[in-house]
């Protein structure tokens, strides 16, 4: 029997970045606000000294668990989709504070360029450059429209790092090619280590623009507006697939989740399972969510006002799929909304570099402690002689060796035995890498839709996944694949091992980024969108579906800062829609 709950002003379908955003900002002005997860509570003492590489690195702690709910996958529409069983490509986390609990704090802004990607590159290049099966659209609104956003979050988070650009006014340090900002960062960039300056003293021979890259890995204590603190970063190497002990690393459970609590007008339930949307297509709204206690097996239903489906990006198509919310789209006809412009990340270009007599103190470092050139991302070269368009961002990280992991070793050497041994010992701390982490732009035959064959726990059809690579992807790793080399070898390497091609398909199951997106994407048009700027979805006007689901292509950067700027911006939405109920932006 299902068990009909007091109606709230808003529920979120999710406790991570953005719906701990959008609990913070409702709660504080004043609406009862309740999430819904399906993991369990989660707060910073958790974490204390708990550097267990082999249970949080390799067998996934905090991520989703596969054996009740997983995707299917297959590289082409004529493939037949079999189920991830093991994690491999992408990790999606679970429990409070979701994915924001294990990443590693990489927090970019995207370009101007993305925001209007499709008329910008028409306006330079011509509409014969995007190729055919290229599904390019811009966001329908601009980077400047959200730079307000990006700000309010980056202050809420303690983002570290150097600016570029203040109003219009290139700065002396920082990425001269983003877009202009109206502050600096709210905390300094992290320290540049020895292995750190060595890219950047080679990218600048080399006529680059290198800088410390942006980090929610906090350089300083830090108070941020809504009076939350949050300690200083350690560097002890412990972050991506891990949370933090010392409570410095900003995520969720550290920055708008405390302060949605102090509110006392919200209430997070754990181990809530959301499995449909409740949705009423002569109306145009949702009226709430049911949802299955993972504890005791009792199904609810929680009325609300407005229904904010916050979960991460694979499980907002999936909701909207099962809950018949928009038409799903057909890849064959190109018609439909729901699943379309599926993209993923192209790390296809790195190199690594062995350095027979030095050494660098790998083991000490942190999730976004890194340095960048931006020279390659986005239209910040000239494309009229290339055949693909877009970029990256070129970058060496150091987030710590641990010592599970981190068993680099020259090319030729055998996999196993005492040369393998000898060989991962001596290159332990002597061996960099630089990486390009590529655009993925939007093809035809990339999408999300459930699968006809696999179900989950519950008996509801699985996620299907269908997703290659293109001529596009290929084409950007061979071009800056040699750059990366050169790099390299100006770095003084005195072994390098280059990857400049991306060969065969799409294989989903090494580890590559948890940096999955689209599906849900954002316009100002209903027919080629499933939300508005304000992420409120076309169908159901009381429905928000912020997240990276609604990003319409990925850039070459990390994607949480946008997706919290975008979260800021649909929170504001929801407010201006309880005040006056109605689609806030009219097609």
């Amino acid at each position: 029997m299902v068990q009909q709950l007091d109606p709230v002003d808003v529920v979120t379908v999710g406790a991570g970045w953005t719906g701990g955003i959008i609990a913070k900002e409702l709660a504080q002005n004043d609406y009862s606000v309740v999430s819904l997860e399906r993991g369990g509570e989660r707060e910073t003492e958790n974490f204390f000294t708990v550097h267990d590489e082999l249970g949080y690195a390799l067998r996934y702690k905090l991520m989703q668990d596969l054996s009740k709910e997983t995707i299917t996958f297959r590289n082409a529409p004529e493939d037949t989709a079999l189920p991830m069983r093991r994690y491999g490509a992408f990790l999606p986390g679970t429990g409070e504070g979701g994915a924001g609990v294990h990443w590693n704090g990489v927090t970019w802004r995207f370009l101007p360029y993305d925001f209007q990607i499709r008329s910008q590159t028409i306006d330079r290049y011509g509409e014969d450059k995007i190729p055919d099966g290229m599904q390019l659209q811009d966001w329908g609104l601009t980077y400047e429209e959200l730079e307000p956003y990006y700000h309010t979050f980056e202050y809420t988070a303690g983002i570290a790092g150097e600016a570029g650009n203040i109003d219009g006014e290139t700065q002396d340090s920082g990425n001269p090619y983003e877009g202009p900002r109206a502050d600096e960062y709210p905390l300094p960039p992290m320290q540049q280590t020895p292995a750190l300056g060595r890219f950047a003293d080679a990218a600048s021979s080399l006529g680059y623009e290198p800088f410390m890259q942006p980090s929610a890995n906090l350089t300083e204590s830090y108070t941020n507006p809504d009076g939350v603190q949050q300690g200083q970063c350690q560097y002890c190497g412990y972050c991506e697939r891990f949370g933090c002990e010392w409570g410095a690393k900003a995520s969720p459970i550290t920055t708008v989740l405390p302060a949605a609590k102090e509110t006392g007008n919200y209430e997070l339930r754990t181990h809530a399972d959301v499995i449909e949307l409740l949705y009423d297509d002569s109306e145009g709204r949702v009226s709430g969510v049911r949802y299955v206690d993972r504890e005791t097996g009792d199904v609810y239903e929680q009325r609300a006002t407005v229904v904010a489906l916050t979960a991460y990006v694979l499980n907002n198509v999936r909701l909207l799929l099962l809950s018949d919310i928009g038409e799903p789209y057909d890849p064959e006809t190109g018609e439909g909304v729901v699943g379309k412009n599926y993209c993923y990340q192209n790390f296809g270009a790195n190199v690594t570099g062995f350095f027979d007599e030095e050494a660098w103190n790998l083991y000490m470092g942190a999730g976004a402690l890194g340095t960048a050139i931006d020279d390659f991302n986005g239209d910040n070269f000239d494309h009229s002689d290339l055949d693909f368009i877009h970029g990256g961002n070129v970058a060496i990280s150091q987030t710590g060796a641990r010592p599970i992991v981190n068993n680099p070793v020259p090319p030729e050497t055998p996999a196993w035995g005492s040369e393998f041994k000898r060989q991962s010992i001596e290159n332990n701390h002597s061996t960099l890498g630089v990486s390009c982490q590529g655009s993925v732009l939007p093809f035809r035959d990339n999408y999300l839709d459930l699968d006809p064959n696999y179900t989950d726990q519950y008996g509801r059809p699985l996620l299907r996944m269908t997703f290659d690579w293109h001529e596009q992807d290929r084409n950007l790793v061979e071009y800056v694949g040699p750059y990366l080399e050169e790099i390299m070898q100006e770095m003084g390497a005195d072994t390098v091992d280059a990857t400049t091609a991306l060969e065969g398909s799409f294989d989903i199951t090494p580890y590559q980024s948890t940096h999955n997106t689209g599906g849900a994407i954002m316009g100002d048009e209903p027919a080629d969108s499933v939300v508005n700027t304000y992420l409120q979805n076309w169908d159901a006007e009381n429905l928000f579906i912020p997240g990276a689901s609604a990003f319409p292509h990925n850039s070459g950067y990390n994607p949480t800062g946008t997706v919290g700027a975008l979260a800021f911006r649909a929170a504001e939405g929801i407010q201006e829609y309880l005040n006056d109920p109605r689609q806030l932006v009219t097609p």
